[in-house]
């Protein structure tokens, strides 16, 4: 069953298969011609390549390459099997492109030796020196000259590692590229994806077989399909019977990327190297980076491409879309649009792939190319109106920076405290850490889904959560921008993890909607998780050199939360929750200073109290920008 649900959720990840109409495959088979190439890159090793080309295509109906280039296996293969869907979504599917997917190097049907995350190499010296630029340069040139009747002018997309693979590939600057859209991409693996500021995600320890075990040779099969660890009896408990993260060793002495994550717990130059975002310089195509406000997976990814993009690129057409999704879910359709309990209206998808992503691939691939698309450069959702808006930038240059404090009674405002020796203190035990979610079913599968939007409320009854939160709202307030966390803290031990949560506290006269799945839900007095991070107090001066709190002292701990586009509506309230774990979402803290948690020890970890100040001279507060 485990492995049943692993390959699911990767499929969902990758996006190549899900449910469509069945006369979709019958769609692809009249209307499309499959071949399977092996293409040989300047160091010699062949890339396998599927492309499927309209029937139609001739001297004088010529069609663009859409490609996705990924890890994740392209099947299927064999020249008579078509997949029951092609590109991005049953749109471009119908406007018809050459797609085109590759497997990279080292996995499934392609050649070579697999690295997560390639290090991209600026400055190549000699054909042996390669990474994805390169590989995608070298199969954009043969297939312009090999596939015929192409029009010349190349696309590409991916979601989760494929978003990398087409943010990587964006680099190749072949000049016929001519529009990339990475989606959900994964940009830095220790502040996405395995890491939130250097804490690892432990729910991930599912996934350490298929990144960490070498292919033998090309397979058309999965070769890691043994190896999966069975959580029981739930993932909560699994993962606390489990112990220090030492203990993982019996299952992975011979994973190299476990090895390779336990021996580099600081942000040194392995991660640093593998961190794309300093290459994004002299891109001259076009870019739309698409992600979901709700993604558990990769939101750092898209905002920090986008941001890095526009400020290194500044002439390019450089667009950000961001909806209320989770991992990837704007690709399928699902009628009603959810996330978790919340409702965010219908078609929601649709409208993203019809009136922004096909217009973007139309206009660069097919049309004019001149960047008049008529879409703004951020096209955004509310999460909280449940609109799309659109703006000339993102962050809006007109937002307002203010401070939300952290106040004396659980209160919270826009004012500064003025109380002196004043504080809210828990008892945080590794040992008996907070759930990062109520669903058990979650925590016993690697993705969380559903708990960037979900109820609070168990968490805000526990002793060893924090909370505080405005009067009820008078008037409607929008937060669009960045969030900046910043505490004051202080600690009986030598360090300690700290997790913040934004939430949207609902009215107690909210009715449910008609779409909950869930029917004992309550919305009345709903905590809806609007926005989290957590943050690592051994990094917070550097995430390459670590150094231990000193116990009883004031110390500053200064994180960003990730961007929010939310209108507090009036009649809710602002809450914000503070606390030291999130598990098993999230490692421990052993909350005793130790050179590397991955090596910790099962005496290392020891309760401790948290002190989070709220006076004159110190003054924990969020740092938000405010829309009018």
């Amino acid at each position: 069953m485990l492995k049943k649900l692993l390959t699911l959720a990767w499929v969902l990840a990758s996006v190549l298969v899900y449910a469509q109409p069945a006369s979709d495959e019958a769609y692809i088979r009249e209307n499309y011609t499959k071949a399977e190439y092996s293409i040989p890159m300047r160091d010699g090793i062949k890339l396998f390549t599927i492309v499927y080309t309209p029937k139609d295509a001739s001297a004088g109906t010529k069609y663009p390459f859409l490609m996705q280039r990924t890890c994740y296996s392209v099947a299927p293969y064999g020249p008579d099997k078509y997949p029951v869907r092609l590109g991005p979504s049953p749109h471009l599917m119908r406007e018809k492109y050459i797609f085109v997917y590759q497997d990279v190097r080292g996995r499934y049907m392609s050649e070579g030796v697999w690295t997560n995350m390639t290090p991209h190499i600026p400055n190549k010296k000699g054909k042996n020196e390669v990474d994805e630029a390169s590989d995608t340069y070298d199969t954009i040139e043969w297939l312009l000259k090999n596939v015929p009747n192409n029009n010349g002018r190349v696309g590409q997309w991916g979601i989760s590692y494929p978003g990398f693979y087409t943010t990587a590939s964006s680099l190749s600057e072949h000049p016929a590229l001519k529009a990339s859209s990475p989606q959900a991409p994964i940009a830095d693996f220790f502040f996405d994806d395995f890491h939130h500021n250097g804490v690892f995600t432990q729910g991930y320890y599912l996934t350490f077989p298929v990144f960490g075990i070498q292919h033998p040779q090309p397979t058309a099969q999965d070769w890691f399909s043994d190896e999966f660890i069975q959580p029981k009896p739930d993932g909560y408990t699994f993962n606390l019977n489990m112990g220090p993260l030492k203990n993982f060793n019996q299952y992975y002495k011979d994973n190299f990327f476990w090895q390779e994550t336990i021996n580099h717990p600081n942000y040194d130059e392995f991660w640093q190297k593998r961190n794309i975002l300093p290459h994004l310089k002299g891109v001259k195509h076009a870019y739309m980076t698409v992600g979901g406000w709700f993604d558990a997976e990769d939101l750092y990814g898209p905002l920090t491409t986008y941001k890095t993009i526009e400020k290194n690129n500044p002439n390019i057409y450089n667009t950000l879309v961001m909806g209320p999704f989770g991992h990837g879910r704007w690709s399928r359709e699902t009628g009603h649009t959810l996330h978790n309990d919340i409702y965010f209206g219908d078609s929601v998808a649709t409208f993203y792939q019809r009136n922004i992503e096909q217009v973007f691939f139309n206009h660069f691939l097919k049309g004019a190319g001149d960047g008049k698309t008529g879409l703004p450069e951020a096209y955004l959702f509310d999460t909280g109106t449940k609109q799309w808006k659109q703006y000339e930038k993102w962050p809006v240059a007109q937002a307002k920076k203010q401070r939300l404090y952290f106040q004396p009674g659980g209160r919270l405002g826009f004012n500064s405290p003025t109380s002196r020796n004043s504080f809210s203190s828990y008892i945080s035990d590794p040992l008996k850490p907070v759930p990062y979610t109520e669903d058990f079913q979650q925590m016993t599968g690697f993705t969380p889904f559903n708990y960037m939007s979900e109820d609070q409320r168990f968490a805000s009854t526990r002793t060893d959560v924090l909370v505080f939160q405005t009067d009820v709202l008078t008037e409607d307030l929008t937060l669009g921008g960045e969030i900046m966390a910043q505490l004051k803290i202080s600690t009986t031990g030598s360090d300690a993890d700290f997790f913040v949560k934004l939430i949207d506290v609902y009215p107690d006269t909210v009715q449910n909607h008609a779409y909950l799945t869930d029917k004992e839900v309550v919305l009345a007095g709903y905590q809806q998780m609007v926005r989290s991070e957590i943050m690592r107090a051994r990094f917070r001066n550097s995430f390459s050199k670590p150094e231990p709190l000193k116990p009883e002292q004031i110390t500053d701990i200064n994180f960003r939360l990730q961007d929010v586009l939310h209108t507090f509506k009036k009649g809710h309230r602002i809450m914000v929750q503070v606390q030291s774990t999130a598990f098993p979402l999230f490692d421990r803290n052993p909350q005793k200073y130790v050179e590397n948690i991955y090596k910790a020890e099962a005496s290392d970890f020891t309760k401790a109290t948290h002190r989070v100040y709220h006076q004159s001279d110190a003054a924990s507060s969020l740092v938000v920008e405010v829309l009018e």
